[in-house]
This record gives structure tokens, sequence and C-alpha cells, in this order.
């Protein structure tokens, strides 16, 4: 009997070396939208626990824009990250080998998407997209689904040319700066993310405006929503598919448990209220793709 636990202690501790031989630290990239200490504060639950589940050090990669992150994920130097429809697309059209897609929020509806959600300030006269004609209209980032892509399809579709439509257009830079800038005035209207579900004066149940409002940066009070995109689809959450199998197989199994194990940890990763982590296909994303090659002329 000795000798058969000797001989699986010795199998199990072959089997951690040469897991540990394979990876020796994992690097989790976080898209840009708010400012970076928030994004390490509010991402931090998830490095540590990533740290217990693999045994490796754990680090968080907080670019200044999406492109940061998208560039980490197709360099190799990037294992995990969660990245937005429009953000997966280009890694994809960029590198179809480069990612693996694993998961996606699940809203307390069942629902699997969000919307782009425009905005003004209350007092400013704004009501609707009508009303923001020849206005500074912000939006947050090139690589962003709801804070470029779908809004400005759906916007150029209705209004033509964006740029002759409003008086000026500007990338703020993130969700983040889009909401704040708003907020002060920086700009007349813009556009930011949310599940579009509970109420308004909460942020919405989850996403940018969430965010914000938990973090005392905006009192919602102060600003209307004027306009809402179609339901866009949630984005993957993805693994560097040259991964080992084990690791990532770990990291779904954490994830896809979460909402259940540590639901203050899935709030907090998930910019707010939420189901559950669900498994979600690359297939999902094939009109993002499709409206990203459009965009670039591919």
């Amino acid at each position: 009997m000795q000798k058969l636990l000797t001989a699986t202690a010795l199998v199990s501790l072959m089997a951690t070396s040469a897991f540990a031989q394979e990876i020796k630290e994992f690097n989790i990239g976080i898209l840009g939208g708010e400012n970076a200490q928030d994004r390490l504060a509010s991402t931090e639950c998830l490095r540590v626990k990533t740290e217990e589940l693999l045994g490796v050090p754990v680090k968080l990669f907080t670019p200044a824009d999406y492109d940061g992150v998208i560039q980490g994920l197709l360099g190799g130097t990037l294992d995990f990250a969660w990245l937005g429809p429009s953000a997966y697309a280009k890694v994809y059209l960029t590198n179809p080998e480069a990612v693996d897609v694993v998961l996606t929020k699940q809203n307390v509806d069942g629902s699997t998407g969000y919307y782009s959600i425009g905005f003004a300030k209350v007092d400013s006269g704004i009501n609707s997209m009508d009303d923001a004609k020849g206005k500074v209209f912000a939006f947050a980032d090139p690589n962003s689904a709801s804070g470029y892509l779908i809004p400005a399809a759906e916007l150029t579709e209705k209004y033509g040319k964006l740029e002759d439509y409003f008086g000026q257009v500007k990338m703020s830079g993130g969700h983040e700066q889009t909401i704040v800038g708003v907020a002060n005035g920086d700009f007349d209207a813009g556009v930011s993310w949310s599940d579009g579900l509970g109420n308004w004066e909460d942020g919405y149940n989850s996403g940018a405006f969430r965010k914000a409002a938990d973090a005392g940066l905006i009192d919602m009070s102060t600003i209307k929503e004027i306009w809402r995109s179609k339901l866009i689809p949630e984005g993957p959450m993805v693994l560097r598919r040259a991964l080992p199998q084990e690791v990532k197989d770990k990291m779904v199994a954490m994830l896809d448990t979460m909402w259940a194990d540590d639901p203050t940890c899935a709030y907090n990763v998930a910019a707010g209220e939420a189901k559950d982590f669900v498994p979600v296909k690359h297939e999902d994303y094939l009109g993002v793709i499709a409206a990203r090659k459009l965009q670039e002329g591919m």
C-alpha cells in the first residue's frame, strides 16, 4: 500500500512539475474604459484567484486603449482578456489562431447582450439624436463595439456622415472618459454601454454607467438617455490558444462557477449585476466581424 501511495504521489508531483514548466506566469489584459487604478482594483480578486488556481505569478495589464490588449493577445504576451465584440473581431481578423473564445456574461434576464446608450446632460436641451445635430459628440475608442463600431454604423445609416452631422466628433479614450466628459460639459452628448436593465438611477444593472455610479464618478440624475442601439452580443472572454489545455480548462471552470463561489468578485469582473458567466462561440460574433470588415474596407 505504501508503495502504491508513493507511486501515486510521484505521478502527481511529476504532473504538477510538468504543468509548472509549461507556464511560468499568467498575464491578464484589461480593456480601457476607466482609469487604470480602478481597473486594477476591480480585477484584483480575479488576479488572486488565478494565481491560487495556477500556482504561478499572475499580473494585470491595463493599457491606455483597447489596442494595447489586442496587440498583447496577438503578440502572445497576454494570456486572458475579456474583449468587447469589436476588439475580438480585430483579433480574429488579424490572426484567427490567436485566441479561443470561452465565456461571456449572462444578464439577469437571461440575455447575453448589451446596448450602446446615447446620453446627454439633463439640462442640455438634448432629448434625442435629432437634437444632438451640430453638437460635440463623443465616442469611446475605435476598437469598442458599443463605444464606436455599432453606434457609428447605426447613426451613419440614419444621419449620413457623422463629421457633417455633428459639430465635432471626438474619441474620449474610454467609456469612463465619455461619461465624465458629458457630465462635466466637455462633450454635449456621447455613447457608452449598459445592459439596459434595472434602474437608470443606478446606472442600470451592469455596464460602464454602473461602474461610474458605483465609483462615485457620476450622479445619474444629472444625465439622461437619448438613444439606444440594437442589441449587441456581449463580448467574449478569451484565452491564448497556445496555452496548455489544462490551464484553459482550469480558467474556464473557475470563471464558470464564480457567481456561485464568489459573487462579490463576479460583480467586480462583470461591472455590475449579472446572472452568470456562460459558454459562447466564435459563431456568435460573425455579425460583428462582418461589420468590422465593412468598416475597414476588407
